[in-house]
């Protein structure tokens, strides 16, 4: 989230979305080819498909562009429901069954960030469109971690991020190109860093034992290591970028991180 923020400041965000996912792409063919990987085989292809869409399009996209009028605390708070919701979508594809009581806290830390949104957008019931973006975000992430997660245990966990980055190349190449800057010097030293961080480590080697980790399983509650993130986000973003925190944003993200942690605590059959 923080060096998303640095790098809209300057470039597009569509093309800092597509841009990072190029960068990924072509290490990724690269790991590839020089291991000489064999093919995914018939379905995998539909189901990598399934994995870009939501961990190379989906997440990197809408995160940038709700990153243009939102502080990267806040889009941090919002990311928050992100274990909840992969919790979710391993129960539906994975067939992972916790029981009632991780649902229970589980929906209460995803209604703690929707009444989070609604208060910084000033309204009970309005939230901005930002907010939409990252909640959309949220789904897309959710979707490819768990589909991705299963498929690690087939084609291995490196593998099944390199081919999901080279399916989505050509579109992404394409976008990349339609919103590049018209040259280098538009953004600063610094923000250039920081798309290279979002293309190398974000879009690539974090992923490995990401997925990793999400093979090894069970999804559901694996994926609620991601309580971390908002910890480490809101505090990169008071110490990179300067960010007032509210009191607003430390109880939002407080009550998300606990809902959360108490689902963690929950047994997963």
């Amino acid at each position: 989230m923080p060096l998303t923020r640095v790098a809209v400041e300057a470039l597009p965000p569509l093309f800092i979305g597509s841009g990072r996912a190029v960068v990924a792409a072509t290490l990724a063919l690269l790991a590839l080819a020089v291991t000489r990987q064999r093919l995914p085989q018939g379905v995998q292809w539909l189901r990598l498909l399934v994995v870009g869409a939501g961990i190379v399009v989906g997440f990197p996209l809408l995160t940038s562009f709700a990153l243009v009028t939102v502080p990267a605390s806040h889009g941090a708070v919002i990311i928050a429901v992100l274990p909840v919701t992969t919790a979710v979508a391993a129960v539906l594809r994975g067939h992972e069954r916790p029981p009632r009581a991780f649902w229970v806290v589980a929906g209460a830390g995803a209604l703690a960030a929707v009444l989070f949104a609604s208060v910084q957008s000033g309204g009970a019931v309005r939230l901005q469109w930002a907010d939409l973006l990252l909640f959309g975000a949220v789904v897309a992430a959710a979707i490819g971690y768990a589909e991705g997660g299963l498929l690690a245990r087939e084609l291995g966990a490196w593998q099944t991020v390199s081919w999901a980055l080279v399916v989505c190349a050509p579109l992404m190449v394409l976008l990349a190109l339609r919103s590049a800057p018209n040259g280098v010097g538009e953004a600063s030293p610094v923000q250039w860093a920081a798309f290279g961080y979002l293309g190398v480590v974000s879009m690539f080697l974090g992923f490995f034992a990401w997925y990793r980790g999400l093979a090894i399983g069970p999804m559901a509650r694996v994926s609620q290591v991601q309580l971390v993130q908002p910890v480490l986000s809101i505090a990169w973003a008071v110490l990179l970028l300067g960010e007032d925190i509210a009191a607003t944003t430390v109880l939002g993200g407080l009550v998300v991180i606990l809902c959360a942690g108490s689902a963690v605590r929950t047994r997963v059959a």
